[in-house]
């Protein structure tokens, strides 16, 4: 028996099972603990029998079950730690088997009187032992095994690893306490590193121990990384582990190969394909999905899964969403011991290719993969490698352009595993193959807000697929045009536009004019320039993509829909209301007749009409579907997306307009938070958030809380956006109505001048805002009795209104009442001075 680990940590549960079970009265006990190579298996049992012995009064014996012959080695025992002469023939001269043997062993053991424990080390096979075991009352029978379910009659505690707490303990008692504290966060990505191994722990504790103090564990952990498995500091030779009284006999190697070694072929080859998968759960449908693409044996990898599950190679993990019953993982060091066997097994592949060939492929591997034909570049690359990529390409390409929240749940467990593609393999992705790998991400990712998530995988699309198919092909286009989008998704307009830009250009000329992506990259870019607030630009942008697609797709297509609702949305930017509803209402007809009523693009439907009739004060008409639309944002999409976060914006917005600021309160809050925390502080939106939340304290005369407020949003929407843009006119008007308020005229004069004269030159003219600057500084010039001045402004206000949002608009109705109650005050001033006047002579 070992003398067991002066460093042992944890398992107290463990060990007070083991004492529950070995002490139960009446019948023999026997009791397994099961778990992977190295997760101390041995240890417990050691030092279960170290701190018990006092209960076990008629001995304890620890049999080897894995190497010896276990009747051979409880007949040894006996004779050598109990001087008894066992006998080889009965009373009547008949030799006694080995099996009898062991039976008179168990009946004369000594002493005689008191429970006695019998420990079986590493049982692989309990078919082999199972006649060997004692059956009288007084014997208790303690396993350990690598095999999971021994025996149903059996009971059996598994054995993880370590807790995060219980590993660094455990290395701090190994290293020294000060050593850890010096470098406590890579103490626990040491820990991390070794999957809180006690194995993996304790070798690379003891080796550090060994080491003078200039030997840090980010070294160690830097040294690991590069080395893997093959590190001495886990790969230690089996004699120098022999030297010591420590339970690990056994290298991290030499441990998972006896696991490695009950394996048959194919399951081997399954556990090679496994560490393909990144260190995350998997579903066992994909394993299947690529061994099926292999034409492998469906009976034995069925087979393979009972077998590595069996073996602890792999564990079970519960998908609490329900999605998979099937899912797994694997330990992080089993799978790089499985990445060294699929790394041997390629070599030898990949010599039998080399005879076979006659070395083609080694010369055209020494010339560069990439810079080969896709033939010879496939010669090079594992069939496995490919199946693997083939498998979660397929998923990828279930991705929709607008996941929803079940679209999201039903691949987030795949995607790990397709980065651990556009990672490690693109190689095995073949050249149609390519750009799905990274859309597939980037679409994941983008579809729930996370837009710099998906930035680093959009941009590696460009540069991957550029490098592999060169400038002229449409997958480059499609990849510049997917960067651009996630650009101008992060108010990123600047960085957007070259690459739409570049995209239209190279669809125009490799698939000609009329084609459907073109007529995308006509609708994208006119999307950049309506969010600029460049609307003549972007207009006939607008009617190039809506023609070429009804004529190229018919009326009843999504995209003739989402043509409808931009156009609309620019001519509700630009005021024209009347032009804008028709538009409206055909995208939202279209789009609950195409895609029905769960949809993303039917809220954005709903939210768009609601603007429309928001803005022109058809209040009763709006709220209702600014709520829909919210509801069915939030049942698809979850509470934590961008367009959930319009969408409060959106709804307090319409309160704010009807004075509703308790309920508008709480929404703009709502939507300000959101969209930091999705967005981050540098993005438009989040300057909207501020004007409107100041706009509403403003008008609450908290003006205190709304200046701060305005003075962001102003500079945000100038840094983001530039000098030339509606909305850093909005910000000129809204600060200058906050100065005007607290009558601070000096400083709100320029400020509403500014807004004006930047609106007429970007909206023209005839723009409902350009009425609201009218209306605004001819109020301030009332305020200050220049009286002749602001009645002009006054009548221009009402008549842009009364032609743009009609007579019965709330705005038009203000201006009206404004106008009169110049004219009253004016008339009532005149009459004032003339008394006064005629008082003097």
């Amino acid at each position: 028996m070992f003398q067991g680990s002066a460093n042992f940590v944890g398992r107290q549960h463990e060990l007070s099972l083991l004492q529950e079970l070995l002490q139960q009265p009446g019948a023999v006990a026997i009791s397994a603990v099961s778990g992977m190579g190295g997760v101390g298996k041995t240890e417990l049992a050691t030092q279960y029998a170290r701190q018990h012995q006092a209960d076990y009064p008629g001995g304890i014996c620890w049999l080897n079950a894995r190497e010896s012959n276990l009747a051979a080695e409880i007949v040894q025992f006996a004779q050598l730690y109990m001087n008894l002469e066992v006998p080889q023939q009965d009373l009547r001269g008949r030799l006694l088997s080995l099996n009898e043997q062991v039976h008179w062993c168990w009946q004369h053991w000594q002493p005689t009187e008191g429970l006695a424990l019998v420990v079986l080390d590493d049982i692989i096979d309990l078919g082999s032992c199972r006649e060997f075991l004692p059956t009288a009352h007084r014997f208790r029978v303690l396993m350990t095994t690598r095999l999971r379910n021994l025996d149903s009659n059996i009971e059996e505690i598994s054995l993880d690893v370590l807790s995060p707490e219980e590993a660094l303990q455990l290395l701090t008692k190994l290293v020294g306490e000060r050593r850890v504290q010096k470098e406590e966060e890579t103490a626990k990505l040491l820990c991390e590193w070794l999957g809180y191994l006690p194995l993996g722990l304790e070798l690379v504790g003891r080796y550090l121990a060994k080491k003078p103090p200039h030997w840090t564990l980010a070294k160690m952990l830097q040294r690991l990384k590069q080395q893997r498995l093959q590190d001495e500091a886990i790969n230690r030779h089996q004699k120098q582990l022999q030297q010591t009284l420590s339970t690990a006999q056994l290298g991290v190697l030499a441990a998972f190969e006896l696991s490695w070694l009950e394996l048959a072929a194919t399951t081997q080859r399954v556990g090679e394909l496994l560490s393909l998968f990144a260190p995350d759960i998997f579903a066992w449908e994909w394993v299947e999905s690529a061994t099926s693409r292999l034409n492998w044996d469906a009976s034995e990898v069925e087979t393979a899964v009972g077998q590595l599950y069996e073996r602890h190679l792999i564990q079970w993990v519960e998908d609490k969403s329900g999605d998979f019953d099937d899912s797994y993982k694997i330990h992080p060091l089993i799978r790089e011991f499985l990445k060294l066997k699929r790394a041997a097994s390629e070599q030898v592949d990949e010599l039998k290719q080399d005879l076979r060939t006659n070395n083609i492929t080694t010369v055209i591997a020494s010339e560069g993969k990439q810079s080969q034909p896709a033939l010879f570049r496939s010669a090079c690359v594992s069939p496995m490698k490919r199946a693997f990529a083939e498998t979660f390409i397929a998923i990828a390409k279930t991705i929709p352009y607008s996941p929803t929240r079940r679209d999201i749940e039903s691949v987030k467990d795949a995607i790990p595993h397709l980065a651990e593609v556009a990672q490690n393999l693109t190689d095995a992705v073949s050249d149609e193959n390519l750009p799905w790998v990274f859309t597939g991400l980037g679409r994941f990712y983008e579809g729930q807000g996370l837009y710099a998530l998906a930035q680093p995988w959009l941009e590696q699309c460009v540069s991957v697929v550029q490098s592999r198919l060169g400038e002229e092909h449409p997958d480059v286009a499609a990849s510049y045009n997917n960067l651009a989008l996630l650009y101008y998704f992060q108010g990123r307009y600047t960085n957007a536009e070259p690459l739409y830009i570049k995209a239209l250009e190279l669809r125009q000329r490799l698939l000609g004019e009329e084609h459907p992506d073109v007529a995308n990259s006509y609708n994208n870019l006119a999307e950049l320039y309506r969010s600029q607030g460049r609307y003549t630009e972007a207009e006939p942008l607008y009617i190039n993509a809506l023609e070429l697609r009804l004529r190229l797709l018919g009326e009843e297509h999504p995209d003739i829909a989402l043509s409808y609702n931009n156009l609309a949305l620019l001519y509700y930017s630009q005021g024209r209301y009347t032009d804008a509803e028709p538009l409206l209402i055909k995208a939202l007809e279209l789009r609950l007749r195409l895609l029905g009523q769960e949809h993303p693009d039917v809220a954005a439907s709903y939210n768009n009409l609601a603007a429309l009739y928001d803005s022109q004060g058809r209040y009763i008409e709006a709220e209702p579907l600014y709520i829909k639309a919210l509801e069915l944002l939030q049942r698809l999409l979850g509470d934590e997306h961008p367009y959930v976060a319009a969408s409060y914006n959106n709804l307090a917005f319409l309160y704010d307009s009807q004075r509703r600021y308790t309920e508008a309160e709480p929404l703009y809050i709502k939507a300000l938070e959101l969209r930091r925390r999705l967005l981050g502080d540098e993005h438009p939106d989040v300057a909207l958030s501020f004007n409107n939340l100041a706009a509403l304290y403003k008008s609450q005369g908290r003006y205190t809380q709304a200046e701060p407020l305005l003075i962001k949003a102003l500079e945000l929407y100038q840094r983001l956006l530039g000098e030339e843009h509606p909305d850093v006119a909005t910000s000129y008007n809204n600060l200058a109505a906050l100065y005007d308020s607290q009558g601070r005229y000096t400083e709100a004069e320029p400020l509403y001048i500014k807004a004006l004269e930047l609106r007429q030159r970007l909206l023209g003219d005839e723009h409902p805002s350009v009425a609201t600057s009218y209306n605004n500084l001819a109020t301030l010039y009332k305020s200050l009795g220049r009286y002749t001045e602001a009645e002009p402004l006054y009548i221009k206000a009402l008549e842009i209104a009364e032609r743009s949002l009609g007579v019965n608009h709330p705005n038009t109705i203000t201006f009206r009442k404004n106008l009169q109650l110049l004219r009253d005050n004016r008339q009532s001033y005149n009459s004032e001075h003339f008394d006064k006047l005629s008082a003097s002579q």
